[in-house]
């Protein structure tokens, strides 16, 4: 139910962003329903293979979207998770960092010079982003005692033991790094249209490019539906639909404020990034300290 959901919504979620920046940006913009015509048209053209290695393009691009489906089955997305009890957040770090890893298979496949600087900045940028998921993940199981993910993504790290200041101190900086986490401008570094043309991805084309297009627009929604998890899960609880309904308004609240952020922000450089970054995450740092006395 919940891969089959996320494979639905995920090209609405893209054609919201796309009509909604083309409102800000003073456009009329393409229908909300373009991505998925995008993706048919993808699927529907020649695979032609032009990379350095065609059959580690191919690998990539098929790991690509089957990590993220993997991970629709671990994180509630409007119902329970089928997978949340069978797994813990080690499994879950690890699924999250293997989707950046297939960006980097790809971009070396192709053998581009463009695509090789795109997956330096994506190296650079998984080096720093990363541990900070891992620091949310961490902090949640220091406050409820355990690694399973059924507990942690519950809500119960953040309203249990008094007021969670390490939850409330964790929640701003992911907050703060949600635009980097998906992708999406200013933090786009990796694939700069303008500058890289689309970096990693500049050799694909066709099935392989859907493939992986579609993977970005379900990393969208995932990583929104992981933030509810984690520090909104209030409503979740409640009788079918209201639950479900609820659980995607505050999804696509958060797609509006990643939307609003990128069509108002220009693109950060590497450098920028790296020490926003670096500062993010040594004030997570202060908050496993603080939860670990139970704060």
């Amino acid at each position: 139910m919940n891969v089959g959901t996320v494979l639905l919504i995920a090209p609405l979620a893209q054609g919201v962003m796309r009509k909604v920046t083309a409102r800000i940006q003073s456009r009329q913009g393409p229908p909300i329903l373009q991505p998925y015509f995008d993706l048919l048209k993808l699927l529907g053209k020649e695979d032609i293979e032009i990379g350095e290695s065609p059959g580690m393009q191919r690998f990539a691009a098929y790991l690509s979207l089957a990590a993220v489906l993997a991970l629709a089955c671990f994180v509630p997305m409007g119902f329970a998770a089928p997978m949340s009890a069978s797994g813990d957040i080690i499994l879950l770090i690890y699924l999250l960092t293997l989707c950046g890893i297939c960006t980097l298979l790809a971009g070396l496949a192709a053998g581009s010079t463009y695509s090789l600087v795109g997956i330096s900045r994506e190296m650079m940028t998984m080096i720093t982003l990363e541990p900070l998921l891992a620091m949310a993940l961490i902090v949640g199981a220091v406050r409820t005692g355990s690694f399973r993910l059924d507990i942690v993504l519950h809500g119960s790290a953040w309203v249990t033991r008094g007021v969670p200041w390490s939850g409330l101190i964790i929640f701003a900086v992911m907050l703060a790094a949600f635009q980097a986490f998906v992708q999406k401008q200013p933090f786009d570094i990796s694939e700069a249209e303008t500058e890289l043309m689309e970096g990693p991805m500049i050799e694909y084309s066709g099935p392989k490019l859907a493939l992986f297009k579609y993977a970005q627009m379900a990393k969208l929604v995932i990583y929104s539906g992981l933030f509810v998890a984690l520090f909104l899960p209030w409503g979740s609880g409640l009788v079918a639909p209201l639950g479900w309904l609820l659980f995607w308004i505050k999804v696509f609240a958060l797609v509006l404020l990643v939307t609003v952020v990128g069509a108002t922000h220009a693109r950060y450089r590497i450098d920028q990034a790296i020490r926003i970054f670096g500062g993010l995450l040594g004030i997570a740092f202060v908050a496993l300290i603080v939860a670990s006395y139970g704060n």
